[in-house]
């Protein structure tokens, strides 16, 4: 098995691709009569050399019934998606979103790592991950920047994988893809830092102070969303935020992020997403003027 276990960790390396990763050997929780030891987490900070030196050392801990992970070290370009079904693993396929590395955790229970083609920072790397758990139903407790994966070659040691002869199932590749990055990254990401902007921007309409005269805080497009009276209209919902917002003095750029925070996708590509944002804007701004003249 030394030898499988080494071209496991070799391929996924390379798929990863990055200088330095993390590697994470979670130590079992013990008990010793009455006194319970939780799990420790051992991280060790090494580039893919010193990763395929330490291998005899992570064998023997995952021997000793430790979970043996991987992730990047610092912002990076890559996103993990957790807890994946094969129909789901294709389904990323088909949409747009190829991984560049498939990893089968247990039996029928898949991680995929995506490719974005550039470094992202925390925000939108946290972001797009949520993104990609909801869309493809990964677990959203591991949608973050920073997540562990598991690394492949080594086995599995949760007990309820625990096979009827004592054996524990190997986390294996079942693809890789090293120079992929994903069809749908350049679209995908602009709406992802569409979104975070969107939320910067509620996040401060939120914190602004009532002005004087005025009770409670400023409604934010989410309130919009809500309201059954739209029926959850996207169009008319934007139209009437965008009336509202600057007509209580809310920033153009800012009401634009939050437009934005919603998919607008069905409107063809980018520019033509931009051109609809601008044309609500316009109208809004024509709306208010009007009220305001009379």
């Amino acid at each position: 098995m030394a030898n499988a276990t080494e071209n496991a960790v070799r391929r996924q390396i390379e798929s990863m691709r990055a200088a330095l990763f993390e590697v994470g050997v979670l130590l079992p929780a013990k008990e010793t009569g009455e006194i319970r030891k939780d799990a420790v987490m051992l991280l060790r900070t090494w580039d893919g050399e010193t990763i395929h030196r330490s291998i005899p050392w992570l064998r023997a801990k995952n021997a000793g019934g430790a979970a043996i992970y991987i992730r990047p070290h610092g912002e990076h370009h890559l996103s993990l998606v957790d807890d994946l079904s094969a129909q789901a693993v294709q389904q990323m396929k088909g949409s747009g979103f190829e991984p560049t590395l498939v990893v089968e955790t247990s039996p029928g229970n898949f991680q995929a790592w995506l490719n974005h083609g550039r470094i992202l920072d925390k925000k939108t790397s946290t972001a797009a991950a949520r993104v990609l758990a909801e869309r493809f139903g990964g677990d959203p407790g591991a949608a973050d920047w920073r997540h562990f994966g598991r690394l492949a070659g080594f086995a599995n040691k949760k007990f309820r994988y625990r096979k009827p002869d004592g054996l524990f199932p190997y986390v294996r590749i079942t693809e890789q893809h090293a120079e992929i990055i994903y069809s749908q990254a350049e679209s995908f990401l602009s709406a992802v830092q569409a979104r975070v902007r969107g939320q910067e921007a509620i996040r401060h309409f939120r914190s602004l102070p009532v002005a004087p005269g005025r009770q409670g805080r400023l409604k934010t497009i989410d309130d919009f969303r809500c309201d059954a009276v739209y029926a959850g209209d996207g169009n008319r919902i934007d139209l009437a935020y965008a009336v509202y917002a600057l007509a209580h003095g809310v920033d153009e750029m800012a009401v634009r992020y939050a437009i934005e925070t919603r998919d607008l996708s069905k409107k063809g590509s980018e520019a033509r997403q931009e051109a609809y944002v601008g044309r609500t804007i316009s109208k809004a701004r024509e709306r208010v003027g009007q009220a305001r003249s009379r």
